[in-house]
């Protein structure tokens, strides 16, 4: 079977269609962000009368819900738009992961409550790169916060991450969250959910590094190119 291929005509409207989708998106949001602050406006009114316990906790899981609306949109939103790096020479991957592991217990509103620990596994030799730093942070913490949540509901559960450098054509930093509950996805490749919609747009940050993001069974890994 010959592959499909697109004239240019059918090319020029896949790109007009995918700016419109992304402003749709950011209009979205827009709205969302309203309705949220109408919401918020609404549980102070509650919180100044004697309101039923259910009708305040009612409003607080649909402002929460609103927020996590939000921000699976916004992260939509990036997704569709070109990556801007600002690249540092040096950058330590092995640093970036350790900072992650350690912040791993003051997850961020979008990521929800989590329990459990990171251990890293690592060579003791730096694996640096060029690399923009804050964006590959927010990538792996992304792929932790998801790593994690595959590990089940085991409320003592650790995370296994290694890190090691790999010697072929070139040097390769290679990230891997070991353990992980088999799936019937790659998470990558998937907009199923808000933490498979951050990990997609993680994989898009890792490539636009210069690298790759794939899923194996019970093991996600992250390959990056280093310079030295």
């Amino acid at each position: 079977m010959k592959p499909l291929l697109l004239n240019p005509q059918d090319s020029n409207s896949l790109q007009t269609l995918g700016r419109a989708s992304v402003q749709i998106v950011h209009d979205l949001k827009n709205q969302l962000n309203g309705l949220k602050l109408y919401a918020t406006f609404l549980r102070k009114r509650l919180e100044k009368s004697a309101r039923p316990e259910d009708e305040m906790e009612t409003i607080t899981k649909l402002i929460a819900g609103l927020d996590r609306a939000a921000g699976d949109l916004s992260t939509l939103v990036q997704y569709g738009r070109p990556i801007e790096l600002r690249k540092q020479v040096g950058v330590d991957v092995q640093k970036i992961m350790r900072t992650v592991a350690g912040a791993f217990s003051q997850p961020s509103r979008a990521t929800g409550p989590l329990t459990g620990a990171i251990i890293i596994d690592a060579e003791p030799l730096p694996l640096t790169g060029e690399f923009d730093p804050t964006t590959l942070a927010d990538a792996l913490k992304s792929i932790s916060v998801g790593a994690m949540k595959m590990r089940g509901d085991d409320q003592n559960r650790t995370l296994k991450v290694s890190l090691r450098r790999e010697k072929s054509d070139k040097d390769t930093a290679v990230i891997e969250w070991h353990e992980l509950n088999n799936l019937d996805h790659d998470p990558f490749q998937s907009f199923a959910g808000s933490d498979e919609i951050r990990m997609s747009f993680a994989a898009k940050v890792i490539e636009a590094h210069g690298g790759s993001a794939e899923q194996r069974k019970e093991t996600l890994s992250v390959r990056l190119p280093l310079t030295s």
